[in-house]
């Protein structure tokens, strides 16, 4: 049996709590230019997911759920009940969601920058753009239970950032980047098996919700964003035009600017 773990953070600054949840493969210190531009206006606190930083790993006991990571921000809600606001990107961003969810009382602004809860292509039979994250899945759940991680790197970096960036990665870079990407075997099934249709979750999520996206990102995450926009039309929809899927930590100058926006 799974117990609540202990969550690995980094935080900095004084202010109203804003709770961070990072990508799949980065760990809290992808939101290191975002802390430090907010710090003086916040107290961010930047979770490290299951089995990143010292944050243990998920077992093989149960499929993980997305209210499995979104609980690890338990121990941040104020005792007081004073209201935090969460920001989440990629797997992070749907992550946030199902966090704002199911602490909605005290959740007053949602920021998601590029989120993936791949179901949603499914649900509103976006087949093509669904079959993309399914090709992916297979690749990780193949290549992870023979522990072939190279193999599979390779293929999630080429798709999230470009045919032959994977290539162009420094060797050190790689060996980090393949041993970082081993938790995302199990962050699988919260993505894909979600059930919650966008109706419920703009019932269920604030108001004050903004969407962050780049016009030149990877279909699937393109097509999640525009079904947002067309289903939940009272959210703030932002659109960068260059920066693809990774703007949240290749293009700061861009993306922090929103996301400080959004907060206010």
């Amino acid at each position: 049996m799974i117990r609540q773990a202990k969550p690995d953070f980094i935080e900095v600054g004084q202010g109203q709590k804003v709770i961070l949840f990072h990508s799949t493969a980065a760990g809290a210190r992808q939101w290191r230019s975002l802390m430090n531009t907010l710090a003086d206006r916040y107290h961010l606190i930047a979770i490290n997911l299951y089995g990143y930083g010292q944050t243990v790993a998920w077992d093989d006991s149960r499929p993980q759920s997305l209210a499995d990571q979104a609980k690890l921000m338990v121990p941040f809600l104020p005792k007081n009940g004073d209201a935090v606001s969460i920001v989440g990107h990629s797997f992070g961003g749907s992550v946030a969601m199902k966090a704002a969810a199911l602490f909605k009382d005290q959740v007053d602004r949602l920021v998601l920058i590029e989120p993936n809860p791949f179901y949603l292509l499914r649900q509103h039979e976006r087949s093509e753009a669904y079959q993309e994250a399914v090709n992916l899945r297979d690749v990780i759940m193949e290549k992870g239970r023979t522990k072939s991680w190279g193999i599979a790197a390779e293929v999630f970096a080429n798709y999230w950032t470009g045919e032959g960036s994977w290539d162009a990665m420094p060797d050190d870079r790689k060996s980090k980047f393949t041993k970082n990407l081993e938790p995302n075997f199990h962050e699988w099934d919260g993505v894909m098996n979600e059930e919650i249709s966008l109706a419920e979750w703009e019932i269920s999520l604030p108001k004050a919700t903004t969407v962050i996206s780049a016009a030149d990102t990877v279909r699937s995450i393109r097509e999640i964003c525009a079904l947002m926009k067309q289903n939940i039309p009272n959210w703030k929809h932002e659109q960068i035009n260059r920066g693809g899927h990774m703007a949240a930590l290749t293009k700061p100058d861009l993306i922090n600017p929103i996301v400080a926006n959004a907060l206010t």
